[in-house]
């Protein structure tokens, strides 16, 4: 992308104690950094570890407790040096025995949360566990499109956040019939108002992340665009009416449903209810009849265009974690996707079994063999 200014930059990684490194300490200043190495060798504990630089629970969505080396201390630690989007930047998290959440710093001062981490990086990543996205539950297409608006609008998981709580509480109220009447009005406004933000969060992106699919078609070939929608009862009415006509609505859709969410144990009406729905932009087809083959490149198009429509956003892409992302690409689709990420200024740690997957690379890549808890450069 000329003239935008290259994205963020990792040069520095260590690890103690996290997963198989008892200790890790590697420094790089490659933009395409690709690990190859066989199963098990921990390739995939470094982008594990990378994605908690970002809110949540990291690409596996794992426990701290099993992120701590087995035989280790009982924690970890991870740190990172590099350039982020305000300069030079320190960022560490780790997880104390005893300790409820992560610890997280930033040029070693404490910091109230991952979020705050928001302000220097953004992260995506794509997983073989995506793989079966399109055909699998609304609710992880619902995650995997909340991690797309999350690197944009920072301000989404805490919205996110607030919004579940708000859910298990008035599903708490409704258990009991006896509850109080104005308990149950006033946690149903704070759903209603925390609900259709972000319900209209997810809409924009969507509406953004489609529009720059279909503009950039051409771009991200060999790679298919995405058609995108929304399915939902919040958002459908947020495409014809204002928001606080769509929050008033959604509150006594609330109010006129206890009985019915009461017999099903859960509310029934709301963005948790929504679902993402994506098909090939080429053929014209729900993605999830597409082969396995057309799933897997239609997720790499969604990424490349959210990386993308980032880049326009924030002024710089994301850092992108992509996990046996060549495995079943051929020779010039691998070649293309390389391409594609050098120009796009992002830095990129890919993972592969076989060191030949990355021999498009283009200059300035680099490909480190990963073996007995260490990483060895080999070009």
């Amino acid at each position: 992308m000329p003239g935008r200014k290259p994205g963020p930059l990792i040069r520095r990684l260590r690890l103690t104690d996290f997963r198989c490194y008892a200790s890790l300490d590697f420094a790089s200043p490659a933009r395409l950094l690709a690990l190859a190495g066989p199963n098990g060798a921990g390739k995939t504990n470094i982008l594990e570890a990378l994605s908690l630089f970002g809110p949540g629970r990291g690409l596996r969505r794992a426990q701290l407790t099993s992120m701590a080396r087995k035989s280790g201390s009982g924690a970890f630690a991870i740190h990172a040096e590099g350039e982020g989007r305000l300069g030079d930047v320190a960022l560490g998290t780790a997880m104390l025995p005893g300790e409820p959440g992560r610890i997280c710093r930033i040029d070693r001062e404490p910091v109230p949360g991952a979020n705050r981490f928001l302000d220097h990086l953004g992260l995506l990543w794509l997983t073989p566990d995506q793989d079966g996205l399109f055909r699998g539950s609304a609710g992880d297409r619902r995650r995997f499109l909340d991690r797309l608006v999350l690197a944009i609008d920072p301000d989404h998981a805490s919205r996110a956040s607030a919004f579940e709580n708000a859910l298990r509480h008035r599903n708490r109220l409704l258990e009991d019939e006896r509850a109080d009447a104005h308990w149950l009005d006033a946690i149903e406004r704070e759903i209603a108002e925390i609900g259709t933000a972000l319900a209209a969060a997810r809409r924009e992106t969507v509406i953004r992340l489609d529009a720059m699919g279909r503009a950039d078609a051409a771009i991200i070939a060999p790679f298919p665009f995405a058609i995108l929608r929304l399915e939902g009862d919040v958002e459908e009415r947020l495409a014809q009416e204002k928001a606080g006509a769509v929050e008033d609505w959604f509150r006594a859709a609330l109010r006129d449903n206890r009985w019915r969410d009461r017999q099903a144990g859960r509310t029934l009406i709301g963005p948790q209810a929504s679902d993402l729905v994506v098909s090939h932009g080429p053929k014209g087809e729900e993605a999830v009849f597409c082969s396995t083959g057309e799933q897997k490149a239609l997720l790499i198009g969604l990424i490349l265009a959210q990386s993308r429509l980032i880049a326009q956003v924030r002024g710089e892409p994301p850092i992108l974690l992509l996990d046996e992302i060549a495995a079943h690409l051929d020779e010039s689709r691998r070649a293309a996707l390389f391409a594609m990420l050098d120009g796009l200024g992002t830095q990129a740690f890919m993972t592969g079994t076989d060191r030949a997957l990355f021999e498009a690379l283009p200059p300035g890549g680099l490909c480190c063999a990963v073996h007995d808890g260490k990483l060895e450069p080999l070009r």
